[in-house]
């Protein structure tokens, strides 16, 4: 049921190793053995991915490695499943742990609510494996061609129906699991089964997705996920405090590629609307069968038009609403009204319907270390070791210390205080709490410029420019990435940067404060000077000429993208 794209001979060699890789094996037992050297055989690199980790290395240490003659510095980066951003106490606890023995011992939070470590070298890679499998935890279907983390909004005071929608993610991502029985056998030393019909795949077949495949879960008003940067995306319909069904939203996603116009960024479509007032299993069929869609239609020629937006945009909306009635047996009904009103996190204490208290930690980029400044990964440490937290990550790269119970909340309190996390999350700025940036350098393999590491100093420089024109406690919504692939979502920022070589930065701007306009290409290859030049200008003008009310990316998009 594939259309001409996907002829054999066409196959991109990506999609030849997956189909002869004995459901996901490959070699990867014999490459993790070979004790020469620290990299993996070619074939096994894409394979890896889908029990979730990528193979890095230190770009920071490649030329002096190469004046030595010695092979780059190989390191895993290893990602956990963690639905819609839950880790318990006990687990984080764990990961602590595991990140100190067998990482560089940062904890990175994703802009998909989870954790990955870096720096894992090919000898602690089954051990730290098998380590979070034994705390309940585990990497399977985190990178690869297949469904990614599935995510959804974060805080539970966004609505009594939180938990029945994480709940819903959960399921989702359970249904979506590959079959697979090689990621038990080589990581964790199960027994090979006997009769390969027990792990048959209905779903992903031997050839899984042609791309990574990413599902969100949003409640509305708060668009705290991007929902319209996901490849699928449902948008909750809540109606007297009852979870009535969903919008569809199909076609998102960030990547593209420099100075080529057939690799772009795209939001998603609206779809259809799914009820579920009598029973989830129509939302679920449609799920399930939008996957397979994707999977008989996808581009598996040419990996940078193998997204779901390409698809969506060869065929069309009509076409894919068409498609997925025929398959799912049921036809879908008109978009719901709803509304997006903001796009951040809870910072602080906040208390849901329950009683229970939250507390959302801001985490610069995600990081979470100790430096002599700020003791954070100790400090949630020692709140995961009272046994009564929780945690949850945000998809802007935040924690909330979680599901404390009242009487509990004043010994949080007290560990938040010895350790400064609430005069460090009360002083970040406006601009610097909506702010993210992705890995990039020194890891990255795709990094054409540095982000993490270098955002936070230029926004420095940028807040001394907002408190110039008045503007310190204007929100706005600023990222930066090392590449044009859009981990960070830097095109639906209302200030975008992305990075063309070592310290320039395309700069887009013009999106919309909520999530929901892409925003546009104003100027190529800036170094810093210019970016701050041109922000002085922007800030001015908008200080000077701005309507009551109106948010920076509408006025750069009014102003400067028509």
């Amino acid at each position: 049921m594939s259309d001409n794209t996907n002829k054999p001979q066409d196959l991109s060699s990506n999609e030849k190793i997956k189909m002869s890789s004995n459901a996901l094996r490959g070699t990867i037992a014999e490459s993790l053995t070979d004790e020469i050297t620290g990299n993996i055989r070619p074939d096994d690199q894409p394979l890896v991915r889908f029990h979730g980790m990528y193979l890095q290395d230190d770009r920071d240490r490649r030329e002096e490695r190469a004046a030595k003659k010695l092979e780059r510095l190989y390191s895993f980066m290893i990602r956990l499943r963690l639905t819609g951003g839950f880790l318990s106490g006990d687990q984080w606890i764990a990961l602590h742990h595991i990140a100190g023995e067998n990482s560089t011992g940062t904890l990175k939070i994703t802009t998909r609510q989870t954790i990955q470590l870096h720096g894992v070298l090919k000898t602690k890679a089954k051990p730290t494996v098998k380590a979070f499998n034994q705390a309940g935890l585990t990497t399977l279907a985190t990178c690869g061609d297949i469904n990614r983390n599935v995510i959804c909004s974060a805080h539970p005071k966004q609505s009594p129906l939180h938990e029945q929608i994480f709940q819903l993610a959960k399921e989702i991502t359970d249904m979506l699991l590959p079959k697979t029985q090689g990621y038990y056998e080589i990581w964790l030393d199960a027994e090979k089964i006997a009769d390969t019909k027990m792990e048959e795949d209905l779903l992903y077949q031997d050839r899984y997705m042609p791309r990574k495949f990413k599902i969100a879960l949003v409640i509305p008003p708060n668009n705290d996920i991007d929902v319209f940067g996901n490849d699928l995306g449902l948008i909750a319909v809540i109606e007297k405090d009852q979870l009535k069904g969903f919008n569809i939203v199909i076609g998102g996603g960030m990547s593209s590629t420099h100075g080529n116009p057939e690799h772009y960024p795209r939001l998603a479509s609206e779809l259809g609307y799914v009820d579920i007032t009598n029973g989830k299993e129509n939302l679920l069929k449609a799920i399930y069968e939008l996957l397979t869609i994707q999977r008989d239609y996808g581009n598996r020629s040419d990996r940078k038009k193998a997204r779901l937006k390409y698809t969506v945009d060869k065929y069309g909306i009509p076409w894919w609403k068409a498609e997925l009635e025929k398959r799912a047996g049921f036809a879908l009904e008109d978009i719901k009204p709803y509304v997006f009103n903001r796009r951040k996190d809870f910072y602080g204490w906040e208390q849901n319907h329950e009683g229970l208290w939250y507390y959302t930690v801001f985490v610069e980029n995600g990081r979470v270390l100790d430096t002599d400044s700020l003791k954070l990964k100790q400090a949630l440490q020692d709140a995961a070791k009272t046994g009564k937290v929780n945690f949850r990550f945000t998809c802007n790269q935040n924690v909330i210390i979680s599901d404390i119970k009242p009487e509990d909340k004043a010994q949080i309190q007290e560990i938040l205080e010895k350790y400064k996390i609430i005069e460090h999350t009360n002083k970040a700025s406006t601009i610097r709490a909506n702010a993210m940036a992705c890995v990039a350098l020194n890891t990255c393999a795709l990094a054409l410029a540095e982000s993490q590491r270098y955002l936070p100093s230029l926004l420095d420089k940028v807040e001394g420019l907002l408190e110039k024109h008045g503007l310190s406690d204007e929100e706005m919504i600023v990222r930066m990435t090392g590449c044009p692939n859009g981990c960070a979502r830097p095109f639906i920022a209302e200030i975008g940067f992305v990075g063309t070589a070592l310290g320039k930065y395309n700069m887009y701007i013009g999106g919309d404060r909520f999530g929901m306009r892409l925003n546009k290409l104003y100027k190529e290859s800036l170094e810093e000077p210019q970016i701050l030049d041109e922000l002085d200008g922007f800030f001015g003008a908008f200080a000077k000429k701005r309507k009551k009310g109106q948010p920076i990316g509408d006025f750069l998009h009014q102003e400067y993208c028509q």
